[in-house]
């Protein structure tokens, strides 16, 4: 499967390689240098969310971008760190290498980013690719608030110029407001000047490569003026070295390693969908999963952080004419040229730069008005969506994974096991059935008929709610004819199969004939081969709604 995934890869890139017009190349190093200039120094500020020094940031840009390139399905994604990633990575390390040196946390990254790469392209050849989908959306929307609220507060500190023992996101919050009177104002006038930068660019030119701009104004304050902040200190010059992971991490790290990599999966496929063009090839999910899973094993290699499709950056690269991966190429390479020659100048960056950068950027996690629109949609889903944003600020972000996942299980498992069952009318002058309602009040009942209909799969974990809906319903009508309507059911269990039939029977004693309507073949195939399709012969067993009413009129 992982060489089918890697045939797949080739196929692709032959595909865009042979199809490649020459008017594409200009505007493919455009977006390429804009992009880098937009990733590049999000990607540095991503790291130290990470808790891992900035130059693994800019190896992530490097590697995993460069094999995305030419494995992926997409034309113009973006691949790197994302906030969300960097949150979940900067939790896990922190776990299994405390206050350790340079070395030991490349290696811990290396690890991590393996594993994650490993588990998506087990994923590919389990063919999950559907995982993608598995986290419902009011419940992503709640998680990656958390997350946002998470980072900004986790970023506070080093826009005032203050240190202390982190902890959970009371403590921190309260440790925060306690250093205010310690805060540097150097520190804090970097900071704020560096937010001024960031948001007027936002405001007023959306189009500028405003992280870019703010470190470069940062690096110059440093520089020519000696301000006298904390800067990221010595960045190592030239390409990463190989790193070798360390397998005795493999035990701690895999669990988080199962959430990241199903958020970088998640992001990637969202990312990937929302700036696609009708004109390109179709997205392939598993072949996402081997594209993902590769540029990670790849980035491994060389101690990045773990990686996956960003959103904003991906637009960027959208916006800015990018037709093919030429671009993403073109971003990783201006990376290795920044490695090459421009390390001493990063050195020079303020940390409050960087923190202002973060926050930006993880601000646009929190929605309101998301939250806003679920609430007035569907007020279930709304808690949902609170219940994951708590699960993140009380437990922390690696349990606020299984916090989500549990809850989209939750909503999915509440969903199914309480289908609705509607009672129908008939639009007056018209072969119209549709639910009764007080908007239709007008429509035809039939003295004598209780139309039902159930809309979902009918099985073992919902048939007894089912009939805990229907039961009143028939108490009140006293019908002599029960019609259920199963044009809405796409497959009836085995189990709810066997308490349907033991309905029919206690409705049959009670004197009401229980008839079904609108089986689709498969559901009215299983009926039929059960004692229940023998008792109910083919006088109950119809085909719509209109030959019942008019047989029960007959």
């Amino acid at each position: 499967m992982a060489r089918l995934g890697l045939a797949q890869g080739r196929a692709l890139l032959l595909e865009w390689l042979f199809s490649y017009r020459g008017e594409w190349l200009r505007p493919d190093v455009i977006a390429g240098a804009t992009t880098a200039a937009v990733v590049i120094p999000k990607a540095m500020a991503y790291a130290t969310v990470a808790g891992l020094p900035v130059e693994v940031g800019l190896y992530t840009v490097f590697a995993p971008m460069l094999v995305y390139a030419f494995v992926g399905s997409s034309r113009v994604l973006s691949v790197s760190t994302t906030t969300t990633i960097a949150i979940l990575v900067g939790a896990q390390v922190a776990q299994v290498a405390p206050g350790a040196d340079r070395e030991a946390l490349l290696a811990a990254s290396a690890t991590l980013t393996l594993l994650v790469g490993a588990l998506l392209v087990l994923a590919s050849v389990l063919r999950l690719g559907f995982v993608a989908n598995f986290i419902s959306e009011p419940v992503l929307v709640g998680f990656k608030a958390g997350i946002g609220l998470v980072i900004v507060l986790d970023q506070i500190p080093k826009l005032l110029g203050v240190h202390f023992e982190k902890g959970t996101f009371a403590q921190n919050l309260a440790r925060t407001v306690e250093s205010l009177p310690e805060a540097s104002l150097a520190t804090l006038a970097v900071a704020l000047a560096s937010l001024a930068i960031l948001l007027a660019c936002e405001r007023f030119v959306p189009r500028a490569p405003a992280p870019l701009i703010a470190v470069g104004a940062g690096i110059a304050g440093v520089g020519l003026l000696g301000l006298p902040v904390e800067t990221i200190g010595s960045v190592p010059q030239g390409l990463p070295r190989l790193t070798a992971p360390d397998f005795s991490l493999a035990t701690a790290l895999w669990p988080g390693a199962l959430g990241i990599a199903l958020m970088s999966f998640t992001e990637t496929i969202a990312a990937a969908r929302a700036f696609a063009h009708s004109g390109e090839p179709p997205l392939r999910p598993n072949q996402e999963l081997v594209a993902t899973g590769l540029a990670n094993a790849a980035g491994a290699m060389f101690g990045t952080m773990p990686a996956g499709g960003g959103t904003s950056q991906t637009a960027v690269n959208r916006l800015a004419g990018a037709h093919t991966p030429v671009s993403t190429i073109v971003t990783a390479l201006l990376t290795v040229l920044v490695l090459l020659l421009l390390a001493p100048l990063i050195s020079l960056l303020p940390q409050a730069t960087l923190a202002a950068v973060v926050i930006v950027y993880s601000i646009g996690l929190i929605q309101p008005d998301e939250f806003r629109t679920i609430r007035t949609v569907r007020r279930m889903e709304f808690r949902w969506a609170l219940f994951a944003l708590a699960g993140v600020v009380i437990l922390g972000t690696l349990k606020g994974i299984l916090v989500a996942v549990v809850l989209s299980l939750a909503s999915l498992a509440h969903q199914v096991a309480d289908p609705p069952v509607y009672v129908l009318g008939r639009k007056r002058g018209t072969n119209v059935f549709r639910p009764r309602s007080d908007e239709h009040a007008d429509d035809e009942v039939f003295p004598g008929l209780l139309m039902l209909r159930i809309e979902g799969r009918v099985f073992f974990a919902n048939a007894e709610r089912i009939g805990q809906k229907m039961r009143p319903l028939i108490a009140a009508a006293q019908p002599r004819v029960v019609l259920i309507d199963l044009r809405a059911v796409p497959d009836l269990e085995y189990t709810a199969l066997k308490m349907l039939l033991e309905a029919e029977e206690r409705q049959r004693e009670a004197g009401i004939s229980v008839w079904l309507v609108g089986a689709n073949p498969e559901v009215l195939a299983v009926i039929q081969r059960s004692p229940l399709g023998e008792r109910l012969g083919r006088e109950r067993l119809l085909f719509n709604l209109e030959t019942a009413v008019a047989r029960f009129h007959g």
